[in-house]
């Protein structure tokens, strides 16, 4: 009982934390009825009764560890990190097998996966792969994140928006996805800025790369304005990782003088922390110039050019810019007939008069306002109701 208890982890430690784990060592250790009552009411609260192995599997994969860690950061384990990695996986399977059959009327043990079977040295060695493809810990499951208080917080609802979805702004987008492909397969590649009027698309075109290159190894990690100066930290700690992350600062403005400038520009070009060839930076803002000008620097002759310098110094640092123009009536409308036809609506004069009404009504035409008059009529439609506005 000792030898696969629980208690004698080293490597994975961590899985302490997890309910299902932290019942299981108190079965291991002390067994009786109500430890044993409290293992399977973890483990059914958790949806694991059919495959107990499987979620074992998965907990151990999504660890982060010295192991996993150091094999992501393309660093070989040493002899003895490695025995005792393998003495805590194998601790765990074995503390399943002796008391998952108590409970086979409500818990299903399942069969071990692929990456954990064979010898010590054949898993030691798909692992070793699995992380230095896939990258440890939370980025394992978790494409998006944001930075909060110091640390990567998981997103636990990203948007899930394609570029099928955004309408028209073709070249914008294939201009955006070849240097994100670049910058996926390690050639060069530039830090974006992506600038434009509101509703245009800017930020759902970062989230449709995103989506779309996730399974190839891309992240995403959001931070504000407020936490730019922490952008050579935020680097160092993704420097080892094998995944490409993209540093995303969105509705991005400065006023004058900002500390923050300087940091930034640090970060787009150059710095005693270096550029790392994982991340990108990619900002929106409604403006070219990010660094909005007061009047009083405009009244000023002398200034004026200094402030427009000091404006273009920090916008022309992104490698590349792309502007998200505003929409005519024309792309307007056809962005209104493709979302429509996507979900099975009529795109017919009728559609288009209430479409112009409700650019009128809101404000403006805009990629935005088409996707939310689209959901109206959708709304709509299921409710037996005519749009009202």
């Amino acid at each position: 009982m000792n030898d696969s208890s629980l208690e004698t982890l080293m490597v994975l430690r961590n899985l302490a934390s997890d309910g299902v784990f932290a019942a299981l060592a108190r079965l291991c250790a002390h067994g009786g009825a109500r430890c044993a009552a409290l293992f399977a009411g973890e483990v059914l609260a958790r949806g694991a009764e059919r495959d107990l192995t499987g979620y074992a599997a998965e907990r151990i994969l999504c660890d982060e560890n010295a192991f996993s860690v150091g094999c992501a950061c393309g660093r070989q384990p040493s002899p003895q990190l490695s025995r005792a990695f393998m003495h805590d996986v194998r601790t765990v399977f074995e503390c399943i097998n002796m008391h998952a059959n108590e409970f086979s009327l409500y818990v299903e043990k399942g069969a071990l996966p692929p990456p954990f079977t064979g010898s010590d040295k054949e898993v030691l060695q798909k692992l070793g792969r699995f992380y230095a493809e896939n990258g440890y810990g939370k980025f394992i499951r978790n494409k998006a994140f944001s930075y909060e208080n110091g640390e990567l917080v998981p997103v636990s609802n990203p948007s899930a928006v394609t570029l099928d979805e955004l309408k028209c702004y073709e070249e914008e987008k294939r201009v955006i996805d070849a240097n994100t492909v670049s910058f996926l397969r390690g050639l060069p590649y530039a830090n974006m800025l992506l600038y434009g009027d509101r509703g245009t698309g800017k930020s759902s075109t970062v989230h449709a790369m995103l989506n779309k290159y996730g399974k190839n190894g891309l992240r995403l990690v959001e931070i504000n304005k407020e936490n730019m100066l922490a952008l050579p930290k935020i680097r160092q700690r993704l420097m080892d990782n094998p995944l490409k992350f993209l540093i995303f600062i969105d509705d991005l403005s400065l006023e004058e003088g900002d500390d923050k400038i300087s940091g930034l520009k640090a970060a787009l070009e150059g710095s005693v922390s270096g550029r790392t060839d994982n991340t990108m930076i990619v900002a929106t803002s409604n403006r070219r110039h990010i660094i909005k000008e007061n009047f009083s620097d405009r009244e000023n002759s002398v200034h004026v050019n200094d402030s427009l310098q000091e404006q273009l110094s920090l916008s022309d640092r992104f490698g590349l810019s792309v502007l998200f123009s505003s929409t005519d009536k024309k792309t307007y409308l056809k962005i209104v007939e493709e979302l429509a036809r996507d979900s099975g609506l009529a795109a017919d004069e009728k559609t288009f008069a209430l479409a112009e009404r409700w650019a009128l009504v809101k404000g403006g035409r805009s990629p935005r306002r088409a996707r939310q008059f689209v959901d109206l009529l959708l709304s709509c439609k299921e409710l037996g109701t005519e749009p009202e506005f």
